[in-house]
């Protein structure tokens, strides 16, 4: 099992207390939380892409180049990049160097977007967002593969014998997966190219995203791909480990009742009855160290999943006293919960090649 930290870099730090970070060290801070998660065992760091007021991630690749320079190891990873927005030409080019920057440790997961300002911002119609995404990513595999381009669609001039530089450094193409949240439309482009599927499992039960997994199983095997070795990451939220599981509860419980509180306008908008109802049927880790491994075991069981997207700034992390308390349950959770899921669930994704003497 292999496993991916992310952020959609909030502008006020979850560790940061009462004093306010200015953006130019909230940036840093977010670097140095890479600088971190690659330290303690993590496989893989992501920036999503937000143009969202309150958040600081509008250029994950600006953001992920700079961590480039600063770490050795870890992949790193677009979560999501919203080509639904963007001119895929620049997002073409902007990635491949990237990828050059990084010694080829890019990966790319790409989705619509969510935020509702965004579509505005940009001046595009909310209803074209996914076929422009659709189109966009089909250009871009294209210029990434392809010298010579000839091209024409709907949502951008078209493309007469075009070459875009560089080519990224990795060959084949940087792996490109597809962010599943809400719609089958995310699955159904993952399964016509038989890409990966990142399943976002957050603030929804289980069974929801279950169902658009079992939706790119059955589409892919129509494409013509083998639904059995679909590559799959399924997303959690930060843990909250403790010795007791009745103390790790204590813990969670305001956080959780905060958390919906601010962000869902109360219970009555958010999916789940209680804390131990996201618990159970959710993707909240909370508890002691044998029952989270016992937790993601059992996702496992159900997704077939190769990755897990393990949060660093999230859900709890915001109101419990933040990025102090998550890195050391995160810390725990290295020390005693991975190790099991390695031992139990191996993966080949994100290995290095042989011939690279890193």
């Amino acid at each position: 099992m292999k496993f991916l930290a992310s952020t959609l870099v909030p502008k006020h730090s979850t560790g940061a207390g009462e004093v306010a970070l200015s953006q130019r060290d909230r940036f840093r801070e977010v670097v140095d939380l890479a600088l971190w998660a690659e330290r303690i065992g993590y496989d893989a760091f992501g920036i999503g892409e937000r143009h969202n007021p309150a958040l600081l991630s509008s250029s994950p690749a600006v953001i992920l180049a700079h961590i480039a320079a600063r770490t050795t190891r870890i992949r790193l990873v677009t979560t999501v990049a919203v080509l639904s927005l963007t001119d895929p030409v620049r997002s073409a080019e902007d990635y491949a160097t990237l990828d050059h920057l990084s010694d080829g440790r890019l990966d790319l997961i790409i989705g619509k977007g969510g935020d509702a300002v965004a579509p505005s911002v940009f001046d595009v119609a909310e209803a074209d967002l996914w076929d422009r995404l659709e189109e966009g990513y089909e250009l871009v595999r294209r210029l990434w593969r392809e010298e010579n381009v000839t091209w024409e669609g709907r949502f951008r001039p078209k493309l007469t014998d075009a070459t875009v530089e560089p080519h990224p450094l990795q060959r084949p193409a940087p792996r490109v997966w597809h962010g599943s949240a809400t719609s089958p439309r995310s699955t159904e482009l993952a399964a016509r190219w038989g890409d990966p599927l990142y399943s976002a499992n957050g603030l929804r039960r289980v069974e929801h995203y279950l169902g658009l997994v079992e939706h790119y199983r059955e589409r892919l095997a129509v494409h013509g791909h083998d639904p059995d070795g679909a590559l799959i990451a399924v997303g959690v939220h930060s843990p909250i480990i403790t010795d007791r599981s009745q103390d790790a509860l204590a813990i969670a419980r305001p956080a959780y009742e905060a958390s919906v509180r601010e962000h869902f306008g109360g219970a009555a908008g958010f999916p789940f009855d209680s804390l131990e109802d996201f618990l159970r049927d959710g993707s909240a880790l909370v508890g002691t160290a044998e029952q989270v491994a016992e937790k993601l075991l059992d996702l496992h069981r159900k997704f077939g999943n190769q990755v897990f997207g393990v949060g660093v700034e999230g859900f709890f992390s915001t109101y419990t006293n933040a990025l102090g308390s998550t890195r050391s349950y995160l810390e725990r959770f290295f020390d005693e919960v991975v190790p099991i899921l390695r031992a139990e669930i191996p993966s080949t994704v994100w290995e290095p090649d042989p011939g690279d003497p890193a």
